[in-house]
Protein backbone atom coordinates (compact mmCIF):
# COMPACT_ATOMS: atom_id res chain seq x y z
CA UNK A 1 0.00 0.00 0.00
CA UNK A 2 1.13 3.58 -1.08
CA UNK A 3 -1.36 5.04 0.35
CA UNK A 4 -4.96 5.85 1.52
CA UNK A 5 -7.17 9.29 0.61
CA UNK A 6 -10.50 9.85 1.79
CA UNK A 7 -13.01 10.11 -0.49
CA UNK A 8 -15.99 13.06 0.68
CA UNK A 9 -19.38 13.02 -1.17
CA UNK A 10 -20.34 16.63 -2.20
CA UNK A 11 -22.78 18.21 -3.97
CA UNK A 12 -20.76 21.05 -5.28
CA UNK A 13 -16.93 20.27 -5.43
CA UNK A 14 -16.19 23.69 -6.59
CA UNK A 15 -17.89 25.78 -3.78
CA UNK A 16 -15.34 23.84 -1.25
CA UNK A 17 -12.52 24.87 -3.86
CA UNK A 18 -11.50 27.83 -1.98
CA UNK A 19 -11.78 25.81 1.72
CA UNK A 20 -9.12 23.30 0.32
CA UNK A 21 -6.67 25.51 -1.50
CA UNK A 22 -6.60 28.43 0.48
CA UNK A 23 -7.98 28.10 4.19
CA UNK A 24 -5.76 24.45 3.92
CA UNK A 25 -3.58 25.39 1.65
CA UNK A 26 -3.41 22.21 -0.82
CA UNK A 27 -2.96 21.97 -4.25
CA UNK A 28 -5.70 21.70 -6.53
CA UNK A 29 -4.27 18.06 -7.87
CA UNK A 30 -6.58 17.20 -10.66
CA UNK A 31 -10.47 17.17 -11.62
CA UNK A 32 -11.54 14.12 -13.78
CA UNK A 33 -15.28 12.61 -13.67
CA UNK A 34 -16.88 13.87 -10.78
CA UNK A 35 -14.00 13.91 -8.34
CA UNK A 36 -11.84 16.85 -7.66
CA UNK A 37 -8.66 15.72 -5.68
CA UNK A 38 -6.45 18.31 -3.62
CA UNK A 39 -3.07 17.90 -2.04
CA UNK A 40 -0.28 19.10 0.45
CA UNK A 41 2.37 20.74 -1.41
CA UNK A 42 4.83 19.77 0.79
CA UNK A 43 3.50 16.05 1.19
CA UNK A 44 2.31 14.91 -1.38
CA UNK A 45 0.88 11.54 0.32
CA UNK A 46 -1.58 13.97 2.30
CA UNK A 47 -4.50 14.16 -0.24
CA UNK A 48 -8.55 14.37 -0.09
CA UNK A 49 -11.21 13.47 -2.80
CA UNK A 50 -14.51 15.65 -3.12
CA UNK A 51 -16.67 13.10 -5.21
CA UNK A 52 -20.67 14.02 -6.88
CA UNK A 53 -22.25 10.97 -7.15
CA UNK A 54 -23.71 10.41 -11.00
CA UNK A 55 -27.70 10.91 -10.81
CA UNK A 56 -29.05 7.51 -10.65
CA UNK A 57 -25.99 5.74 -8.85
CA UNK A 58 -26.24 3.83 -5.46
CA UNK A 59 -24.56 5.96 -2.19
CA UNK A 60 -23.66 2.11 -1.47
CA UNK A 61 -21.45 1.73 -4.52
CA UNK A 62 -19.56 4.85 -4.06
CA UNK A 63 -16.02 4.79 -2.43
CA UNK A 64 -15.68 5.94 0.81
CA UNK A 65 -11.15 5.86 0.62
CA UNK A 66 -8.99 4.71 -2.18
CA UNK A 67 -6.16 2.24 -1.38
CA UNK A 68 -3.11 3.32 -3.34
CA UNK A 69 -1.15 0.09 -4.55
CA UNK A 70 2.05 -0.90 -5.97
CA UNK A 71 0.27 -3.71 -8.32
CA UNK A 72 -3.74 -3.39 -9.04
CA UNK A 73 -4.06 -6.30 -10.56
CA UNK A 74 -2.32 -8.45 -7.37
CA UNK A 75 -4.86 -6.99 -4.78
CA UNK A 76 -7.40 -7.34 -7.85
CA UNK A 77 -6.77 -11.36 -7.73
CA UNK A 78 -6.17 -11.27 -3.97
CA UNK A 79 -9.89 -9.71 -3.52
CA UNK A 80 -11.30 -12.35 -5.59
CA UNK A 81 -9.67 -15.90 -4.37
CA UNK A 82 -10.73 -14.05 -0.61
CA UNK A 83 -14.62 -13.99 -2.59
CA UNK A 84 -14.99 -10.43 -2.20
CA UNK A 85 -17.41 -8.68 -3.76
CA UNK A 86 -16.31 -6.55 -6.51
CA UNK A 87 -18.56 -3.46 -7.21
CA UNK A 88 -16.55 -2.04 -9.54
CA UNK A 89 -14.18 -4.59 -12.27
CA UNK A 90 -10.65 -3.64 -12.68
CA UNK A 91 -10.19 -0.90 -15.64
CA UNK A 92 -7.44 1.27 -17.00
CA UNK A 93 -8.95 4.69 -16.96
CA UNK A 94 -8.86 7.13 -19.83
CA UNK A 95 -7.20 9.14 -17.17
CA UNK A 96 -4.36 6.77 -16.73
CA UNK A 97 -4.68 4.90 -13.52
CA UNK A 98 -5.48 1.26 -13.24
CA UNK A 99 -8.21 0.80 -10.26
CA UNK A 100 -11.48 -1.40 -9.13
CA UNK A 101 -13.93 -1.19 -5.87
CA UNK A 102 -13.98 -3.62 -3.30
CA UNK A 103 -17.06 -4.39 -1.18
CA UNK A 104 -15.85 -5.02 2.59
CA UNK A 105 -17.31 -7.56 4.24
CA UNK A 106 -18.99 -4.75 6.43
CA UNK A 107 -20.22 -3.23 3.13
CA UNK A 108 -17.58 -0.35 2.72
CA UNK A 109 -17.10 0.46 -1.01
CA UNK A 110 -13.06 0.71 -1.21
CA UNK A 111 -11.61 2.00 -4.95
CA UNK A 112 -7.73 0.32 -5.29
CA UNK A 113 -6.29 2.12 -7.65
CA UNK A 114 -2.44 2.04 -9.00
CA UNK A 115 -1.10 5.08 -10.56
CA UNK A 116 1.52 5.10 -13.63
CA UNK A 117 4.71 6.49 -12.60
Amino acid sequence: MNGIIPNLPVSDPAADREFYTEFLQLDAAFEYGGVTGFASPSNPAAQVNLRTRPTGSAELDDPVISVQVSDVKAAFAEAQRRGYEIVYPLTEEAFGPHRFYVRTPAGTVVNVIEHEN
